[in-house]
């Protein structure tokens, strides 16, 4: 392992040769991009795109190391539906043989992109009538055929990914970017937790919680030095809202990655870190804040541009690897609203939309609507999974985690370079720590609602899940290093002198 000052901050740099052979790896890309007049999905209500601001993409990858293959997915959607998730990886085995237990699928959280949330298709045929209608008409809901597509599009792209799988340098490392990202939670003077607070409010405090400013990159090169594609793994909500249908801040990203290392066709594949509590938004900032389009190509281009100093700081290795994985699904309890707070919000929502005020209103359905949820499913099911490529371990959790979580996480992992990958194969909402659920808490994110609803101890389950699931592989390697010095014979004539004063 190399390690050297980045600006004050530790750079690491790892390349691993694998004794059974030279790592292959694919890259490929497709097209999600939802129509004029689909859902947007981010909130409790319906909202429609009405622009088309850039595309939507399925970026896949696949590392085989001879024994084994796996492959890493990222799609610019809110979420990954787990039915997605478990129709894809059957289709993904049939064609490829890639295990569907090696595939994992994350979401970049973007707020700008397709119906792929939050009510999913036939959710609620169990409900009432009045409860359908408060779920199917006045909650934000997936298209089941925008689902179809991007399960399909999904299997395409690792098929490609797959079969363009050829032998490339390989490199891993960590950069620091803490200029782009914020914790939206701060603590106020009541004692408790609010999420943005917004500028200049007099009661606001400090922070909430930290950040994660590292920026993980697993690069391929092939043997004219040319970036194939790479991993890119940040933890920053992608709600910067650019304008109508979009990759949001991942755009950017692609762009200054591609422009900045001359490769206008690399595959950038990026993981949403845990970033339940983080945006681009700082709270205390004495300045207006920037426009969406300003603030996408802030996010994306800083964190890009720390991906490509990263990249630059590598010696790719021939060979890197092994490549494994592990799984494990749990279930988790939900919380459950007392009955007294179920019956007021039945009766707010019976009024109607037009005579409460927005927020109870929205807030009231969703009390009625997660009591209709827990009659079904009092328990949720979370995936926690590791991807090995060499010293790298991606490992997933289908929650909008909270960055403390994504920071213990990579604390316990035996592994040099861990990239929590949140909204994995899965979704089960926002997961807060313990202590924003308990008596100093509080904020959007800890809204009892048919979205966000686990226990307070579902931060622990996380934690612990997927540190059991990163040491279920053999995090074992060899460091490739360049070449050495040559033996010292002289010091260079030009140069080996004192000074000459006259």
């Amino acid at each position: 392992m190399r390690r050297r000052a980045l600006f004050g901050f530790p750079f690491l740099s790892l390349f691993g040769q694998n004794a059974r052979g030279q790592t292959r790896a694919g890259f490929a890309e497709t097209d999600i991009t939802p129509g004029i007049g689909m859902e947007q999905p981010g909130g409790y209500g319906k909202v429609y795109h009405r622009a088309l601001h850039d595309p939507c993409k399925v970026r896949a990858s696949v590392f085989d190391d001879g024994r084994k293959q796996v492959a890493v997915v990222g799609i610019d959607a809110l979420i990954t539906p787990r039915t997605v998730t478990i129709d894809a990886r059957r289709e993904i085995e049939r064609r490829t043989g890639v295990a569907g237990a090696a595939v994992m699928i994350g979401a970049s959280h973007s707020h700008s992109s397709g119906p792929v949330g939050m009510v999913m298709p036939g959710e609620y045929d169990h409900a009432s009538a009045f409860v359908q209608e408060l779920a199917y008409q006045k909650s934000s809901g997936a298209d089941a055929k925008y689902l179809d597509l991007v399960t399909r599009r999904i299997v395409e792209a690792v098929e490609q990914a797959w079969r363009s799988r050829r032998e490339l340098r390989l490199g891993a490392g960590f950069g620091i970017e803490d200029r782009a990202a914020f914790n939206r939670r701060h603590r106020m003077k009541n004692g408790l937790t609010y999420t943005h607070p917004r500028y200049g409010n007099p009661d606001m405090g400090d922070y909430a919680g930290p950040i994660d400013p590292q920026v993980g990159v697993l690069g391929a090169w092939d043997e004219k030095g040319e970036l194939v594609g790479c991993l890119v793994n940040y933890a920053c909500h992608a709600t910067t809202a650019p304008g109508g249908i979009s990759a949001n801040w991942i755009y950017y990203l692609e762009r200054m990655i591609r422009g900045g290392m001359g490769a206008p066709n690399a595959t950038v594949v990026f993981l949403q870190g845990c970033s339940g509590d983080i945006t681009q938004v700082d709270n205390k900032s004495p300045h207006a804040a920037p426009s969406g389009e300003e603030y996408a190509k802030l996010v994306g281009g800083r964190v890009g541009a720390e991906a490509i100093r990263t990249m630059l700081s590598m010696y790719p290795g021939r060979e890197f690897g092994p490549v494994d994985h592990a799984m494990n699904t749990v279930k988790i309890a939900r919380r459950k609203p007392d009955p007294a707070r179920v019956a007021q919000a039945l009766e707010l929502v019976k009024q109607g939309s037009e005579k409460v005020e927005a927020s109870r209103w929205i807030f009231a359905k969703e009390t009625v609507m997660l009591d209709a949820m827990l009659a079904k499913w009092p328990d949720a099911e979370a995936e926690f999974q590791a991807i090995q490529v060499g010293p790298v371990a991606l490992l997933s959790n289908p929650g909008e985690t909270f960055v403390e979580i994504g920071l213990e996480i990579k604390k316990r992992s035996p592994f040099p370079f861990t990239f929590p990958v949140e909204l994995a194969n899965g979704c089960v909402g926002y997961v807060p720590t313990e202590e924003a659920l308990g008596p100093r808490g509080g904020g959007y994110e800890t809204r009892l609602t048919s979205y966000t609803n686990l226990v307070p101890e579902a931060a622990r389950v996380f934690i612990e899940q997927s540190t059991a699931v990163a040491r279920k592989l053999n995090p074992s390697w060899t460091v490739a290093k360049p070449p050495d010095a040559p033996k010292f014979t002289a010091p260079w004539n030009y140069g080996a002198v004192g000074p000459e004063r006259k």
